[in-house]
């Protein structure tokens, strides 16, 4: 290769994941921290892969949407309370929901150049732990104190608090933009689709009952995978919970229809609950990803290789907010199609699809969405096949890294070459997609 070619990418396999349960917000894992989670995870994946000598693999990348302070530094700082080598290079990143893909696309992207052959990926979120903001108003008079001149100025400046500015900053899940909250975004998503097919609004693939019976449907998939013990090897008992502890093996669409809509019940016909959407959840979840050559150099089997991937971005501001097509979870729709282009496939070349199921109307609506944009119908035999987020819970940035390697093992149980796609909606307009495939 002369000095001015361009080095030639290398196919990057997925060797395997390691995840804690999952748990709901306020429950066990209340009082464990972002970086609790993530080294248990990634302590794990050591145990399991026999990671622990020097520099056996070249970094670790991994995020958290809701950081404090001292989850600065975050991926590095885990590395270090870890049985990693602690000589290995971490960073961190975010992008909302999408976080834990994207880590997983910035190491595969490192390992396809030759930078690194081996990189481990993955995020932590607790919905538990959340930072809780100074009051802004505080904030300033202590600011005005600092820069005071004299002690006479410090105390005139301290002298301005008030009972009120005690009072902290809570954090809403809402968009800065809008102001709304993502499910009620959702439920604006969900109007326009349902009033599209079905000019009452009642009927077609966005109604109550659609929805009801994609998350009973989740539930029980992702118990039957447990039953069968398809997680053993990827999920690490953590703080008493060796499950996902919002599994309900249970829940049928009948159950699930008897819940009151909680998103858009100002409008007429609400359809979404607390059923048919994803609740605030604790954890963390890596994946260890290389080369093909460290994999047969260690008699490991890749799973399966990460082949494509691609982001967008939606204006959800002008679009959502004004009733448009242009939803605040729904660049999927427009990735998607475009990576597809882009690799020469269509849907029917996928054996299984992985859509991260915020909330069963968006998953639905993305559906639609491709098939709007000329794609086949997706095969609901082939739809999140191990359950998704709306029966395991969404630690916002671990989700990504969960889907990876829930995927690839899926993949690797079949016969013969096959493909899996993934799909992830972010906050802030934003997708984030991928292709798996095992050869």
């Amino acid at each position: 290769m002369s000095p001015l070619e361009p080095p030639r990418a290398r196919r990057v396999a997925v060797i395997g994941g390691t995840r804690i349960p999952f748990a709901r917000s306020d429950g066990p894992y209340a009082t464990a921290s972002n970086q609790d989670m993530l080294t248990a995870a990634l302590d794990g994946l050591v145990d399991r892969y026999g990671l622990h000598g020097p520099g056996a693999v070249g970094e670790f990348v991994a995020g958290a949407v809701l950081k404090h302070s001292r989850d600065f530094n975050l991926a590095r700082e885990t590395v270090l309370g870890s049985t990693l080598d602690p000589r290995t290079p971490a960073y961190d990143i975010q992008q909302a929901c999408g976080t834990g893909l994207q880590a997983v696309i910035a190491a595969a992207n490192k390992i396809a150049l030759g930078q690194t052959e081996a990189a481990v990926a993955g995020g932590a979120d607790t919905a538990s732990d959340v930072p809780l903001g100074v009051n802004d108003g505080l904030r300033r008079l202590l600011l005005q104190a600092r820069r005071a001149k004299s002690a006479g100025a410090r105390l005139k400046a301290l002298a301005k608090v008030r009972p009120g500015h005690l009072v902290p900053e809570i954090p809403r899940n809402a968009e800065p933009r809008t102001g709304l909250s993502m499910g009620e975004h959702a439920a604006v998503t969900a109007r326009v689709f349902s009033e599209r097919s079905a000019p009452s609004g009642l009927g077609g693939p966005l109604s109550r009952a659609a929805q009801d019976e994609l998350a009973a449907t989740s539930h029980q998939r992702l118990a039957a995978a447990y039953e069968r013990g398809f997680f053993q090897d990827l999920v690490v008992p953590f703080r008493g919970l060796a499950r996902d502890q919002n599994l309900r093996p249970g829940s049928t669409p009948e159950k699930l229809a008897a819940l009151k809509p909680v998103f858009g019940p100002a409008h007429p016909d609400p359809t979404m609950t607390a059923g048919n959407s994803t609740p605030l959840t604790d954890g963390a979840a890596v994946v260890l990803l290389a080369s093909e050559e460290w994999a047969r150099q260690r008699d490991l089997v890749p799973l399966a290789c990460l082949t494509a991937y691609e982001t967008a971005a939606v204006d959800f501001v002008r679009g959502d907010v004004a009733g448009g097509e242009d939803g605040l979870l729904m660049a999927p729709a427009h990735a998607v199609p475009r990576m597809l282009e882009r690799a020469g496939l269509g849907m029917a070349d996928f054996a299984l699809v992985e859509i991260h199921e915020a909330f069963a109307s968006q998953v639905l609506a993305t559906l639609a969405a491709w098939e709007e944009r000329g794609l086949a119908p997706v095969d609901r035999a082939r739809l999140n096949v191990a359950g998704s987020s709306l029966a395991t819970g969404h630690p916002f940035a671990a989700t990504g890294a969960r889907i990876v390697a829930t995927l690839a093992k899926l993949l690797a149980e079949r016969e013969g070459p096959a493909r899996g796609l993934i799909s992830v909606c972010a906050a802030g307009g934003q997708g984030v997609t991928a292709i798996l495939e095992r050869t």
